[in-house]
């Protein structure tokens, strides 16, 4: 024991066995130097502080892929943040939070989300594009995966069923691209009957192809003529106003995708220019100047999405935490923006608004 004296004399004794206290033995015993013998109990001695130390616990990582930049979806990762929080993980004390960023081009992707499974992190969330989730998924079966987004994350091939995901990925979907019946039945009551409404897709996003089906077939069981138009890169937004006008579009939907949160302020100066009514998938448009949205509350969403990383780094299995729906629907609509379009809403459509900017 420490403090204790050992005195060991000049004359021959008996061999001697001294248990030590991380469990191992020394012994004393014919032809050994008492140096030698004194050596290696101090050794062992010295050893004691470690062995007796508790370890450190080991904080875990979360990976963060988003699909566009920082800035465009900062209001969103505080919410997830929130999440976190609220299963009793604060960024920085017992979590740490490793972003990737594809800055829209969707192609860096895979990569990103290789990186982050080289990273060894405990979690991968994965919001606002469906193919950040699916290059996550891609990259890896083991680590789990929380998405959050507008998809049928069915139909992509993301889970199994809604109510039993089964594998490694679960998440949030927000709806996003189901509502276009809904919209383009709002955008009918600004714009006059004989007009064509314009839809913006990107076509590099997997949703294009269902959301162009969904907006012709929306637009027909509403007797509306729609046009399609596509922007792929922040570049192109100039160009996209001038297809929209050789279209003789009347009004226009936005449908979600990255690329269009990043442009939300130039494409709501663009509309303000040609004075066309435009209606977005989210309030943050709004918010930049545009005229209406209409969908789900994407913060609301991505809270959600950071309790499920909480509950899973708790040892909740993503296989049995169904996929929740959002089931808050916002109409905004920036009365500003309408008087200078010179736009009448009508006071049955500002009645029904969760909020009017005024």
């Amino acid at each position: 024991m420490p403090g204790s004296k050992l005195l060991l004399r000049n004359t021959p004794i008996s061999p001697v066995a001294v248990s030590c206290f991380d469990g191992s033995t020394l012994c004393w015993g014919k032809g050994m130097r008492r140096r030698d013998f004194i050596a290696g109990i101090a050794g062992s001695v010295a050893a004691w502080p470690l062995a007796a130390h508790p370890q450190q616990p080991v904080i875990p990582t979360v990976g963060f892929l988003g699909p566009a930049s920082a800035a465009s979806v900062a209001s969103y990762v505080d919410g997830f943040l929130q999440g976190l929080v609220a299963t009793g993980f604060v960024k920085g004390r017992n979590v740490f939070v490793e972003y990737r960023w594809a800055d829209n081009q969707l192609d860096r992707l895979p990569a990103l989300a290789a990186e982050l499974v080289d990273r060894r992190v405990a979690v991968i969330v994965t919001v606002a594009a469906t193919a950040a989730a699916l290059a996550a998924k891609a990259a890896t079966s083991t680590i789990p995966i929380v998405f959050g987004i507008g998809a049928d994350p069915v139909k992509f091939g993301l889970v199994a069923s809604m109510n039993r995901p089964g594998g490694n990925v679960t998440g949030v979907s927000f709806l996003a691209n189901t509502l276009v019946a809904k919209q383009l039945q709002l955008l009918q009551g600004l714009s006059p009957a004989s007009g064509a409404i314009g839809a913006l897709v990107n076509p590099g996003n997997p949703n294009a192809a269902s959301d162009t089906t969904a907006a012709q077939a929306a637009a027909a069981s509403l007797r509306l003529q729609v046009r399609i138009v596509h922007m792929v890169a922040a570049r192109d937004v100039d160009a996209v106003f001038d297809d929209l006008r050789r279209a003789q579009v009347t009004a226009v939907l936005v449908f979600p995708d990255a690329v269009f949160f990043d442009v939300r302020d130039q494409l709501a100066d663009l509309a303000a220019r040609h004075r066309l009514p435009v209606l977005y998938p989210d309030r943050s448009f709004v918010e930049a100047g545009g005229l209406m949205s209409y969908g789900s509350s994407r913060t609301d969403a991505y809270r959600e999405v950071g309790i499920y990383a909480g509950r899973i780094l708790r040892g909740e299995k993503p296989s049995e935490l169904p996929v929740m729906l959002a089931n808050k629907f916002d109409l905004v609509i920036n009365l500003k923006t309408a008087k200078a379009l010179g736009l009448s809403i009508p006071p049955t459509l500002l009645a029904t608004a969760d909020e009017v900017i005024e």
